[in-house]
Parts: structure tokens; sequence; C-alpha cells
């Protein structure tokens, strides 16, 4: 039994006191769902088949005399990224990336992937107009999976880090408004085949919009 200062709580005081906090516990979830929905994601790939979506290429270490296998499919609405890792002949790594599909990201913040991987880790990796040595420089970002799960991955593009065969740069910083393609990688150094569905890439506007 509630007491104050010693003394019985009215019964129906209770049951109102008790009213009033379960309102205020269900009003706070209610804004905290509000504010989520308020922020609208705008999609970039969705693998529906469009004209509009892009093609995507392999890039191996076949590239630097390595033999790891990697290419994308489209089927069913999903990107499958799919592909066996070897780290013979000094290589290590397997890509896709996009090709003709340069889209203005200069009003978003950040880039939201749905994925369903293997456990293992992956990059996402975006081209500008950059360059290094006359080739281009690979803004890149870490994220890992969950095996056999579907999982949303957000990656702010302030997290992107300027990269060039492995080597980290100090800049520039990424020039959004001129992406080149966007890409994923697998480099983790654990040899064997790997796979990673990707439902849909969305991204996120900047918050003053």
């Amino acid at each position: 039994m509630l007491t104050h200062k010693g003394q019985r709580l009215n019964p129906l005081l209770q049951q109102l006191l008790l009213v009033i906090a379960l309102g205020l516990v269900a009003g706070i979830g209610k804004a905290a769902e509000s504010t989520q929905m308020q922020v609208q994601l705008r999609n970039l790939i969705d693998f529906s088949g469009a004209a509009s979506e892009p093609n995507w290429i392999a890039v191996n270490d076949g590239v630097m005399g390595g033999v790891s296998r990697g290419a994308a499919t489209i089927d069913e609405g999903q990107m499958h990224f799919a592909g066996v890792l070897s780290l013979e002949n000094n290589g290590g790594f397997a890509s896709v990336r996009t090709r003709d599909f340069r889209p203005d990201l200069s009003q978003e913040s950040a880039i939201i992937l749905r994925v369903m991987g293997d456990g293992r880790d992956y990059q996402l990796r975006l081209a500008s107009n950059a360059r290094y040595r006359g080739d281009a420089v690979a803004y890149s970002a870490s994220f890992s999976t969950t095996a056999d799960q579907w999982i949303d991955v957000q990656i702010p593009f302030s997290q992107l880090v300027p990269t060039f065969r492995g080597f980290v740069l100090d800049g520039p910083s990424i020039d959004l408004s001129r992406i080149e393609h966007i890409g994923l990688l697998i480099g983790d150094k654990r040899e064997g085949p790997f796979s990673l569905r990707v439902e849909w890439i969305k991204t996120e506007p900047n918050a003053q919009q």
C-alpha cells in the first residue's frame, strides 16, 4: 500500500496515480516513434529491374594477380554479392560496383542498406571525382553482418574514410554531388565462400530539409 508521511493513500487515488504514470510512459514511447517516422528515407536503389536501376560490375583481386572470385546477380528484387575469397598470390579482395550511375547525394546525410550476410565484415565504398595518382579515391566504411538475418545498416557520410588501394589518405573530403559509383567489397583476410544479399539502398536527407 502506498503511503505518504506514514499515512495510507486512498485506493482510488492509488489507481489514479497508476493510470497517470502509465499514460506518461505510453506518451514517451509514442513521441519517440513519431520522431522516427518523421525521417523519410529516399530510395536510391531497389533492384526492381527498372530502366533507371544501375548495372553492377565485378572488380576482384585478379587486377593485381589474385584469384578471388566475386560477382553480383539481381534476382527477385535483391542483389546477391557472392563468391570465394582467396589469399593466394597476395590477393584477398572481391568487390562489385555500379556502372553509369552518378547520383547527387549532396542533400543527404547517410546511406542505409538492408542486407542479409554471413556473419562476415564488408565495406561500403563510394567514389567521387577525387583522384590520387591518377586513379579514383575510394571513400569507405566497414559494416558487420549477422548470418542469415536481415538487418539495416546505416552509414553517415561523415564516417567515410578516403582510401587508395588499402591505404588511408589524409583527404580530400568526398564531394557528394560528384558521385561516380557505389560499391561493396569484402577483404577480411578470411579465405572461403562469402554471401551478401542486399534488398535496397536508401539515403537519409539532411536534418534541415
